[in-house]
């Protein structure tokens, strides 16, 4: 029992993330960029990041409670810093170039804490496989919509 309040500190910690990027939503600058055929609806992303966050906030606490405050747990750290900062470089300063750079950093930041993970408890670098998918597409319609709309 004494191991439930830390997992709730990594789920705020998570929250605190999901919590920062949606201060930067979808707009006006958005919705009138070129998307590519395979841009998938709006409603499909708060589901689909409430999942990714739970799993990350979960791996990142079963890694915790195995070793303690160790390099992935901070990494895992800054990947959430990285992870925020995509919301504000795309949907807040419209700045489509920076959010690629931001979103590939995170790519192989997550790649690496998915191993790293995996090492210290193979359930939980399961749990970010889902992350590291929708992160590569993610960076995927990133590059898309900046090369649809180069003057955005």
């Amino acid at each position: 029992m004494r191991r439930w309040p830390s997992l709730l500190a990594f789920l705020l910690l998570t929250l605190a993330a999901a919590g920062t990027a949606s201060q930067f939503l979808p707009d006006a600058w958005y919705a009138a960029l070129n998307k590519p055929a395979f841009n998938p609806p709006n409603w499909l992303f708060p589901p689909a990041w409430t999942a990714l966050y739970v799993l990350m906030a979960i791996a990142a606490w079963r890694v915790w409670k195995s070793g303690g405050l160790s390099v992935p747990i901070a990494v895992w750290v800054v990947q959430l810093f990285f992870n925020a900062a995509w919301m504000w470089l795309f949907f807040g300063l419209h700045r489509p170039a920076a959010a690629l750079v931001d979103i590939v950093v995170l790519l192989v930041l997550i790649v690496g804490l998915t191993f790293a993970f995996w090492r210290r408890d193979r359930w939980a670098g399961a749990m970010l496989v889902p992350y590291v998918g929708w992160v590569a597409f993610a960076a995927v319609l990133n590059h898309a919509l900046w090369q649809l709309n180069p003057a955005a």
